[in-house]
């Protein structure tokens, strides 16, 4: 396990010290489409200075890592507990080579452990792989991602959002104008609907590792991912809050089976630092 747990120190030191692909190619883009001379257009050149920076001297492109959230795919034959302890370790060594910020705060004690691990921290889904690869998602979720998010359960009157994809869509510009610029944006938006809150929650931020640039297979929900982008975009908060065409960069929606009395929606809001990387071990 230990080239495991080198080569998940090196994802870690990639996912905090850079920006995947397309998101990079989104943030050029948007900043391309802002007017000349505008606050929006500055904002997104200087966050697409702020990652060129950080990729050539290897410097955090954020200060602050927020907490690290595995997804692992084990396949059969190992152990579940085993690639858990490894990630740990990665994390603790990592926060010191890296070096990262550490997070892990005891929530009894107040008493931060200085490696970013802890009760539950890093965050670890692991599931069964449906072949011989292990592979390893990471992202690095910030503090104000997590502070701005909003659930809903639906119908929803004052907000005139029904049962439906609309309803959906309705939940989501709420989100995003009850944030305006406190998240960083421009955002990346993921959504998961269901039935319970643990499911939705879990839902909207998996639907974020997915590229900015790829189409839903669902026609229905890749229209309603268009639709809900647009309509945020019209908002008009733009880049860090400067007004402008960007709010959010690109919106992705994940839906599964509900109970016939419960349609709860889950909106996460994600900063323009949309960080993500994968290790295939």
């Amino acid at each position: 396990m230990l080239k495991l747990r080198d080569g998940l120190i090196e994802l870690y030191k990639k996912v905090a010290t850079s920006v995947p692909g397309d998101v990079q190619e989104a943030l050029r883009a948007a900043h391309d489409n802002e007017a000349d001379g505008s606050e929006a257009k500055e904002a997104l050149k200087g966050l697409l200075d702020t990652i060129r920076s950080a990729r050539q001297h290897s410097r955090l492109v954020c200060l602050d890592i927020g907490v690290p959230v595995f997804y692992v795919s084990v396949p059969r034959g190992l152990s579940h507990k085993e690639i858990k302890d490894t990630i740990m370790d990665a994390t603790r060594l990592a926060t010191r080579k890296v070096p990262l910020s550490a997070n892990a705060v005891d929530i009894l004690t107040e008493r931060n452990t200085g490696d970013n691990t802890g009760e539950g921290f890093p965050i670890i889904h692991l599931k069964q792989s449906s072949n011989d690869m292990l592979t390893v998602d990471l992202t690095l979720r910030c503090p104000d991602c997590e502070a701005q998010g909003q659930t809903y359960s639906l119908p929803d009157e004052a907000l005139g959002a029904e049962i439906n994809l609309d309803g959906i869509a309705k939940c989501a510009v709420d989100a995003v104008k009850k944030a305006q610029g406190r998240g960083c944006p421009p955002y990346a938006v993921g959504i998961g609907a269901g039935a319970s809150k643990d499911q939705v929650t879990n839902l909207s931020r998996r639907q974020l590792l997915r590229k900015l640039s790829d189409t839903a297979g669902n026609e229905a929900i890749a229209e309603l991912e268009e639709t809900i982008l647009g309509e945020i975009n019209r908002l008009g908060i733009g880049p860090l809050g400067h007004g402008g065409a960007t709010t959010a960069l690109g919106v992705k929606v994940g839906l599964n089976h509900r109970l016939p009395a419960s349609f709860v929606v889950d909106v996460y809001l994600n900063c323009w630092a949309l960080r993500r990387g994968r290790l295939i071990w």
